[in-house]
């Protein structure tokens, strides 16, 4: 492998940051505050008058910012639409029951994917019209255990 080829494989190296966009900031703050269990550890400009606000997640502390949509690029479609990205979870059906009786909407059922391999999916839109996507993900358990040397909970 010459040296282009190893700096393209690193270019993308991890989630930095994944963004969604609410017409009621506050709101969302909220929901997702109690959803998550986790208040968030970022406002700006202010707490009391936020634009953005951002939690850390997970065992790799990803964040999750939160956009007011005034600030959405010009053309950001509104509802669901784009890219979902989907978040490690142990128990699908529970995150998913979660969810849903906290206002999210249901997207698409609880699917395994391909060949049988554990790889199984679901989402949700948010009560802001994001897509939440959430998996239970075997690789991710596996790399978590060769990283941290923390046995996998799922």
């Amino acid at each position: 492998m010459n040296d282009l080829q190893t700096k393209d494989r690193d270019m993308l190296r991890g989630l930095a940051t994944l963004t969604l966009f609410a017409d009621d900031l506050p709101a969302a703050r909220d929901w997702y505050a109690e959803v998550l269990g986790v208040a968030p550890y970022y406002a700006f400009p202010s707490a009391e008058a936020p634009g953005y606000v951002e939690f850390r997640l997970g065992d790799h502390q990803h964040e999750l910012g939160i956009i007011d949509a005034r600030y959405a690029p010009p053309g950001q479609t509104r509802g669901p639409a784009g890219v979902v990205a989907y978040w490690h979870v142990d128990d699908l059906e529970g995150a998913r029951d979660h969810l849903l009786a906290h206002g999210a909407t249901a997207h698409l059922p609880i699917t395994e994917q391909g060949d049988g391999s554990g790889f199984i999916t679901a989402s949700v839109v948010d009560p802001f019209g994001n897509i939440l996507g959430i998996m239970n993900n075997p690789h991710y358990l596996e790399m978590l255990e060769q990283m941290t040397g923390a046995s996998a909970r799922a």
